[in-house]
Formats: C-alpha cells, structure tokens, sequence
C-alpha cells in the first residue's frame, strides 16, 4: 500500500491518531529506581515534535491528525517506582478522556519499549494498554512499536492490532520502526475501509540472551533478521518481528517471541514458525558481537596492540542497558595499574562514574586546580565500594540533558569524566565537548556493551570486558527465579523440544480463548 492512493473511507479523509507510551529498559538486578522525572515526559504537541516524520508537510503528518497525550522515554536502569508509573499513566488516561470527550478518535500510537518494570506489577506495558483500551474501547486501532530487546506477552499481543519492533542491533533503525508502525496505522485506517482487522501469529521462544550475544551485525542474528522482510514482503502479510527479549529482568514474559501480522491466515503462521525455527535452531550459535573476556585481558591486548584508539566496553554497568552507572569496579582495577600512574603512559578516556558531592567540589576548585575527590557506589554498592581520586581537573561542562554537570579529571594519564547524574557516552561530541580527543587516545573505556555505531566507526580496535553490575553478562548466575523454565541458557541440555506452532491471537475486542490458559498462562 502507498499512502498517496485514494479510496472511498470509512473514516474521516484525516483520522485522529492519537500517541502515548512509557518506555524505559529496567534492571530488576539493580538497586536503582526510576522515577516520574526521570521520563523527560512530552506532551501534546512536544509528542509530534519529537518524531520529524510526524511534521506538518510530511507525508504522514498530513495523512492524519495526530494528538499528542505523553510519552515518557527513560534512560535504561532500575525498576520504575509504582508512584511514578501511577502518575504517569494518571496524566495519559486523563489526557486521553478529554481527546474522546471532545471528538472521534479512530487510532493509537503506542510508543513503548517492553522491558518496563514497575514495583508490584508484571507486564506493565500491557497494563498500561489495558487501561488505554478502557478509556478508548475496542474499535480504535492500536499500532505498538518497540525495541527488539522487548517482551511481548499474549496480553500485549491480544491488546494491540499491529505491532512491529527493530530489525537491528544497534537500533540504527529506530526512527524507521516507528515510522512504519505509524504508516501501517494510518494505511490501514485511510485505505481499507471495511476490511478486516488483521490477525497475529505469535510464538514465545524459550531463549533469553543478552543483546552482546544477539547483534545484527554477526551472525547468526543477521542471517536471521534478514529473514524478517523477506516474511513481511509476502502476500497477506503486514509485519515480522522478532523480539530477542531483556535478559536482566526476572519476570514471567520474559524471553524471546515471534509475532508475524497480516490477514493471510496461512502466511502469517508459515512466516512465523520459519522465523521462531530459525532461531531456536541458532540458539548454541550466539556468541559475543566481539572478542570478550576479564578486564585484565582486554588491557593486556589493548596495551600490547599497535591499534589506537583501543576500546573497551565496561558492560557490567551499562546504563544503556539499565546498570545504575556508578559502579566503581573498573575503575578502581585502573587505578591499581602501575602503567597508568604517571602522565607519561598510556592516554586513557575513562567513561564515565557519576559523583555529586566530587562534582561541587571539582567544580568550586575551578579548572586546573588539583583536587581529591569521592565518587561512586552512590546507588550500586552491591559490586563495589566508593573511589577516591585525586587529580587536576581537566574541564567543566554545565547543562547536559542527563549528566547536568560533567568534569573531566586528569589522574596520572588518565582522563576520568565524572557526571552529577548517569550519562551514556556513545558520540564523539559527547568527549570532543569535554576538550577530549578520543581519536588520539590509546585506551578509550566506556560503560557500554556493544559500541554504538559512532564509537564502533572510531575503534581501531575493541573489546567486551566482562565486569560485575547490575546487567552483567554472565546472566546464567544473576538469580532469576521467576522466568518460565526450562529456558535457554538456563537450562542446558535443553529437556525437550519446545512448541513453536504459532498461535492466532484475536482481536482485542474478541475475549482470549482458554487455550492459552491464565492471566500469565502463555503456552
């Protein structure tokens, strides 16, 4: 379908869509939380102004009337405080009441992760969605997108029409996901009058791996994921997904899933096993997206490599994948280093640690001044203790969306950035803004897993280091208790084949069949 196609409607030539969603990737496996502020919450036109192809004189921002309730996008970390989720979801519903109150209201973006933990709620997502559908009944149609390391229950899947997620890892297609989950929508809803709503083949895998394991960019992700639009592109079909599922969460929906949607009852099954066979098959084949091992043995290869600049992810504390971001681990095993201790060695970029109490002292000293400082284990003080430095303060930075304030702290040759708040560092501004140049470093360290794809075109050379945190890699020894089991790696050899027949899930307005059980009964 093309959106410049003309035909007769069923609804207005401009239907109102409506947007709304949480998202935030949560780690149940550290002690921080995430609260209201912490979503950057937009409203009303700030919504339509995020996403550029939703702009007036766009083809899609003309095609229909989009509303803005809220979206709140959180960066990665612990579980959402039930307070917050509260308030938030409140503020949607309220807004939503008022959109219905004052017009027709024909569709629904909903805006999600699907790796969003909340205190004293599973599945909150579809939570969320439930009580969405209560406001805006059962004849809207509701087009979801999400991150491929999401979950998709058979509550989520029951209460959306359409549903797509990312094709890669590194999200290098986010803003196209979203796009196409808004151009299903308003395809549907501007070129199908009386046609029916499609259906959705879904199959939960029993595989959980870390997105490090998962990447597009080797195989056997990549092979896999190329399989996706070759499935969409057949007749019948609207969509392919495949969600490899968050590993650092402990929640029964956990895991990875297929769902295939169309109206080809036929078409939407077949692609669906294919793809969910495809993986089960692969799941001994996933390994790290690079070469990995203990830090030691990262800064051994890095020190003895003639590669400059030499990354190194710190991925136990990845705040991108929800570690709390001040875990001082790595840096302390840096400090102990003899190679470093004197600004002659070995130029290392160290980022980053989060410190409030170094930060105001850093800052008051001024640039150039030598002072000692305390930063770290703030939130995380279950993988290791405080550190205290003491260096000549190198820059200031004020105003950063998520850092706040930012100094960089010279220690012997290394470059230590310390934050106010948790930062990602995944753009060469990100060091270039700090008077860092991290092209003519030797050892560029940062708390990430895979490198994003600026990093990953700066790297000569890279590794994972396998450190301690609340998204360590080594998950098989995290504590899971409550994911459905037998679950791979979990459980090696694996006791028998899983079902991977696709299962037809309903409409949202048709009541789910007891074939699938309970509340949480997935198959």
């Amino acid at each position: 379908m093309h959106l410049e196609r003309s035909s007769s409607r069923s609804v207005p030539r401009r239907p109102v869509i409506a947007i709304a969603g949480l998202a935030c990737e949560t780690s149940t496996f550290t002690p921080s939380r995430t609260l209201a502020p912490d979503f950057h919450p937009r409203r009303g036109d700030e919504v339509i102004q995020k996403y550029a192809f939703l702009h007036p004189g766009t083809l899609l921002g003309e095609a229909a009337e989009w509303r803005g309730t809220l979206i709140g996008h959180a960066l990665p970390g612990g579980i959402v405080s039930r307070v917050a989720f509260e308030e938030l979801a409140e503020e949607i519903i309220m807004r939503l009441k008022e959109f219905v109150a004052r017009s027709a209201l024909h569709g629904l973006w909903f805006d999600i992760h699907g790796a969003m933990c909340v205190e004293g709620l599973d599945d909150s997502e579809a939570e969320l969605l439930r009580r969405v559908r209560a406001v805006i009944g059962t004849d809207v149609i509701v087009s979801a997108s999400m991150d491929l390391h999401g979950n998709v229950s058979r509550e989520l899947a029951h209460l959306t029409d359409m549903i797509t997620c990312y094709r890669m890892a590194p999200h290098e297609d986010e803003l196209e996901t979203k796009e196409r989950a808004c151009r299903n929508l308003v395809e549907f809803l501007t070129l199908s009058p009386g046609e029916p709503r499609p259906i959705k083949a879904w199959i939960p895998i029993p595989i959980l791996l870390p997105g490090e394991q998962t990447s597009t960019r080797v195989e056997p992700a990549k092979s896999i994921y190329a399989t996706v639009p070759l499935i969409e592109g057949t007749e019948g079909v609207l969509d392919a997904g495949i969600w490899v599922g968050y590993p650092w969460a402990d929640e029964p929906r956990n895991r990875a899933a297929v769902v295939v949607t169309g109206w080809d009852h036929n078409a939407v099954t077949s692609g669906g096993e294919k793809l969910a066979t495809m993986f089960w098959n692969a799941r001994a084949d996933f390994r790290f997206v690079g070469p990995a091992g203990s830090l030691d043995e990262c800064l051994e290869r890095a020190l003895a490599s003639p590669a400059r600049p030499f990354f190194i992810s710190d991925s136990g504390d990845n705040p991108t994948a929800g570690g709390a971001g001040d875990v001082t681990w790595t840096l302390t095993q840096l400090l102990s280093r003899s190679e470093f201790r004197d600004a002659s060695g070995p130029t290392v970029i160290y980022a980053s640690l989060p410190g409030s109490n170094a930060i105001r002292t850093t800052v008051k000293a001024g640039r150039g001044a030598t002072v000692t400082v305390t930063a770290g284990a703030e939130v995380d003080n279950l993988h290791s203790g405080p550190v205290t430095l003491t260096g000549k303060v190198h820059s200031i930075k004020h105003g950063d969306k998520y850092a706040v304030t930012e100094v960089v702290l010279q220690v012997g040759s290394m470059y230590v950035i310390l934050t106010q708040q948790r930062k990602p560092y995944h753009h060469e501004s990100d060091f270039t803004d700090l008077d860092l140049n991290p092209r003519s470093a030797d050892i560029v360290i940062v708390k990430i897993g895979y490198l994003e794809p600026e990093l990953y075109d700066m790297a000569a050379d890279w590794m994972l280091a396998l450190t301690p945190g609340g998204v360590d890699q080594d998950i098989e020894h995290l504590g899971h208790r409550r994911i459905r089991r037998p679950m791979w790696p979990f459980d090696k050899p694996f006791p028998r084949e899983p079902d991977l027949t696709a299962r037809i899930i309903p409409a949202s307005y048709e009541p789910l069949s007891e074939e699938f059980g309970g509340v949480l009964g997935e198959h």
